[in-house]
């Protein structure tokens, strides 16, 4: 259940990289998809339709991205920067127009909950209820991590999306559109992060505040350094740190182990310190990653 909110975004993250482009503004983009799927389901009663808003919402400020940093060869870390400020900041500016000037939007109804699939099929509170159980997010992010692996390492697009991120002067003589390339990757990372953002909004929780993401964006870019920038592996970082989180709130329910909660909060971010510090420097990012491109260069 924590896994899945970092796993969409985290595949958003290994899409825009592998074809060239960072985007640190994952975390503004969860943001945005987190409020408009909890404002739409609240105001729709409907989850399906929440979460798809989620993404196109937050897909908008993926195009943004790419506006800035593959057209106008801005500083791609600098226009990351800046969506991480503005993606909150207008999520907290239309909380405040539609919910009388509150940063928190109204609790959904238990109707406009993303279902789970499997209610019922397992004994309540076994094994297999507890593990298998989980809400349409779970399933749909394992799914897409399939999706985006058979893309990015069995189809001509993905082949496209790699040479790219690659060497795109080379791709550009084979008539591969560099340009076009990068928008679509970096438009769905943000319909990703936008996906991530509504999983922890419609599922986990039942509505938006302010602290609801507060580094979730920025775990999920350190699965993907964690991963070596594969789908694959950013899902096996993911479920690392979504155990950490769960571990997390355990822990501040039980009664066997005293530890104050305010320690227990630092346990996600310190290991994702932890594992960054050991790690990042045994991977290898995609060649061109960072680096705009203009057509006849070499």
């Amino acid at each position: 259940m924590y896994a899945a909110p970092l796993l969409f975004t985290a595949l958003g993250g290994v899409m825009s990289e592998n074809s060239g482009v960072v985007n640190i503004g994952l975390e503004g983009m969860m943001s945005v998809g987190a409020f408009t799927g909890a404002a739409v389901g609240y105001f729709s009663g409907n989850p399906w339709l929440a979460f798809i808003l989620a993404g196109l919402a937050a897909g908008v400020f993926g195009l943004l991205h790419a506006i800035a940093s593959v057209t106008f060869h801005a500083e791609q870390v600098v226009s990351g920067i800046a969506i991480n400020f503005l993606g909150p900041g207008i999520a907290l500016f239309m909380s405040r127009l539609l919910f009388n000037n509150s940063t928190m939007t109204k609790s959904i109804d238990f109707s406009a909950k993303m279902p789970r699939p499997l209610n019922g099929v397992f004994e309540s509170n076994s094994f297999l209820d507890l593990v298998f159980n989980q809400y349409a997010t779970v399933y749909m992010a394992f799914i897409l991590v399939f999706i985006v692996w058979f893309t990015l390492y069995k189809t001509k697009l993905g082949l496209r999306i790699r040479a790219v991120g690659e060497h795109p002067a080379a791709a550009d003589t084979l008539g591969v559109s560099v340009t076009k390339i990068r928008y679509l990757s970096v438009i769905l990372s943000g319909v990703f992060a936008g996906f991530g953002g509504a999983a922890m909004s419609i599922a986990v929780v039942s509505n938006f505040r302010p602290t609801l993401i507060s580094g979730q964006g920025f775990i999920a870019l350190a699965a993907v350094i964690f991963g070596k920038w594969k789908p694959q592996g950013a899902m096996w970082a993911c479920l690392l740190f979504g155990a950490a989180q769960g571990l997390t709130v355990y822990l501040g329910g039980s009664s066997i182990i005293n530890i104050s909660s305010q320690l227990l909060a630092m346990l996600p971010y310190l290991l994702t310190l932890i594992i960054l510090t050991g790690f990042v420097g045994r991977a290898t990012a995609p060649t061109a990653n960072g680096e705009p491109y203009q057509k006849g260069e070499r």
